[in-house]
């Protein structure tokens, strides 16, 4: 296609240059030196077009539609890819403030024999028929606070005031399974079953009738017999703890949720009274991975945010003082490993991989060197234009894949100030500045061209076969703007990648899905929802050859669709 930019062609500039790190191997310099060294990335764009089509509110289509189908869509492919992501951001003329408030809206693009249809459907959540009823925003999210009811008199509304803001149940972020079952997932304590086939919301759960959490992740990890692992946290009367929960993979009766869950650890926060944010974590074989980065959470500010008319993200804030903390759960037994192994200040919503091999961890994931993000995603930021929109994005720090080495085997007989990451080939240090510490500096998972694509974010591999295991390839979105605008897979032997990127297209998150009888782990395709804020209805589901990342069909859909968060593919339906 001839507007395809460097499509199916690896870019030119794979060559690692000689590290920071790397010079530590040869010298004395220490560790702390290397990582100050480590400087936030940022890019100078002029001339961003406006995207703000993309977050604009839109109509559901409950009933299946089908697509035009362009190309060939493989008819091996046999299942659903399910999406959500906020569909609605106003109700009378009461708007949302941030991307992550609006209305949970899920899809779905089934694929059977070639063919494409769609549907959409707003969650029904509390918080959606509270608003709907009302036709003005009832339910406070994470950037929007809930005005006092104007029915109510003046004597109510002033103790409104003094209510704690209650947790969401807009479930917007993620699709996620437990024991078989679909769930939309955000990050608080509610979760819904949903029927993955029509979407219609079947059942509102609470992660608190099952264990003491507040809340959850919408990014478990899970073992190859099922069961699942999470994190969310608690806020007891000593504070705010950290709790690592596993849910079995055995369901007792068709209504089993969350029976069975149970807390495997439990971690206190350096400082209890602001707990860090966190999006994710990390799995290994053996090892739950915390990452306990300087996005902090005053719980103060936040339990006062009704008193002082903020929101919940007035709360957030990013502290870059404070040191990154990674803190390694044994899944078997449950207990905390002694060592805390330590990093400069980042920021990271994703995991790439985690594993395990020859004494050490490698996690992978996608980090910024500033933590002021989840911040700058307001939806007047995500509406700007001209000069306002290339400022904005001029001054946020790009996500860059990198690889942290975790030496397992520390004992009183380690030596300190020594580098002991002795894997051939990689520029990552670690070295202990107590027997129960670690201070590690990263190597970069790229070269440096991929920074001419704004980094990377929203990574994805072949989970099925390599979660946890050794890899080669991830794949994800390239952020030349504040959404994704290309589709990059990446080579981790030679650090090359290829990427699909046309103008005035958005690509989704891609989901990776392994062909049959697939012997290389690249074997299969790319799927992402691609969306445009130049042309009205002009949405298709794109599918890219795993392997060459050209395109083999895409399946067009005559309907408007914000740009979403996240998704899976259900091979069952």
């Amino acid at each position: 296609m001839a507007s395809l930019i460097c499509s199916s062609t690896f870019c030119q500039r794979g060559i690692r240059r000689c590290s920071l790190t790397s010079l530590y191997r040869m010298s004395c310099i220490k560790p702390q030196t290397i990582a100050a060294a480590q400087k936030t990335y940022f890019t100078e764009v002029h001339g961003l077009p406006n995207i703000s089509p993309l977050v604009r509110s839109v109509e559901e289509t409950p009933e299946p539609i089908p697509t035009t189908v362009k190309g060939t869509i493989p008819s091996w492919i046999h299942g659903s890819l399910l999406r959500n992501g906020p569909g609605k951001f106003e109700f009378g003329n009461q708007h949302y403030n941030h991307w992550f408030d609006g209305m949970a809206l899920m899809h779905r693009f089934q694929i059977v024999d070639g063919h494409v249809t769609y549907r959409s459907r707003f969650l029904r959540s509390d918080s959606y028929k509270q608003n709907s009823e009302r036709n003005r925003i009832m339910v406070s999210e994470f950037g929007t606070l809930a005005l006092a009811d104007p029915c109510k008199n003046f004597f109510q509304r002033f103790l409104s005031r003094f209510e704690m803001i209650k947790p969401t149940d807009n479930a917007s972020v993620n699709f996620v399974k437990y024991k078989g079952d679909y769930y939309v997932s955000t990050e608080t304590n509610y979760i819904h079953r949903v029927d993955p086939d029509t979407l219609e919301s079947k059942q509102k759960v609470d992660w608190s009738k099952f264990i003491a959490v507040n809340g959850a992740t919408a990014h478990p990890h899970f073992d190859p017999d099922g069961t699942a692992y999470n994190m969310g946290n608690s806020y007891r009367n000593k504070g705010a703890f950290y709790n690592i929960i596993r849910v079995p993979p055995e369901r007792d009766g068709p209504e089993d949720t969350l029976e069975g869950a149970k807390i495997l650890c439990s971690i206190a926060p350096r400082d209890k009274s602001k707990p860090s944010y966190y999006h994710s974590f990390g799995m290994s074989e053996n090892y739950v991975v915390f990452i306990e980065q300087p996005i902090k959470m005053d719980l103060f500010k936040i339990v006062t945010g009704r008193l002082r008319g903020k929101s919940l993200n007035e709360g957030v804030f990013w502290d870059p003082n404070q040191e990154t903390t990674f803190h390694l759960i044994d899944k078997h037994t449950g207990k905390e490993m002694p060592v805390k192994y330590h990093a400069k200040a980042l920021s990271t919503f994703h995991q790439i991989n985690a594993f395990e091999q020859d004494g050490f961890l490698m996690l992978d994931m996608c980090c910024s060197d500033d933590g002021q993000a989840i911040n700058n995603f307001l939806i007047q930021n995500l509406r700007q234009s001209g000069e306002a929109l290339d400022e904005m994005y001029n001054t946020m720090s790009r996500p860059l894949p990198r690889r942290f080495v975790l030496p397992l085997n520390i004992t009183s007989e380690t030596p300190l100030e020594q580098n002991l990451n002795t894997r051939p080939d990689s520029t990552a240090t670690a070295v202990c500045r107590t027997k129960n510490q670690v201070f590690c500096t990263f190597e970069d998972l790229h070269g440096e061209d991929l920074k001419d694509y704004g980094g990377l974010e929203f990574p994805h591999i072949n989970y099925a076969r390599y979660n946890t295991k050794p890899y080669r390839y991830y794949y994800g979105c390239g952020f030349r703007h504040l959404v994704g605008d290309s589709l990059i897979k990446m080579d981790l032997e030679s650090k090359k990648f290829k990427v699909w990127q046309q103008p005035d297209l958005y690509p989704s998150e891609p989901v990776f899905i392994p062909s049959p009888n697939a012997e290389e782990e690249d074997d299969g395709v790319i799927l992402s929802v691609i969306i445009t804020p130049v042309k009205d209805k002009s949405t298709f589901l794109l599918v890219l050859d795993a392997k060459t990342f050209e395109e083999l069909g895409r399946a067009e859909v005559p309907v408007n669709i914000p740009y979403g968060f996240h998704g899976v593919f259900n091979s069952s339906a």
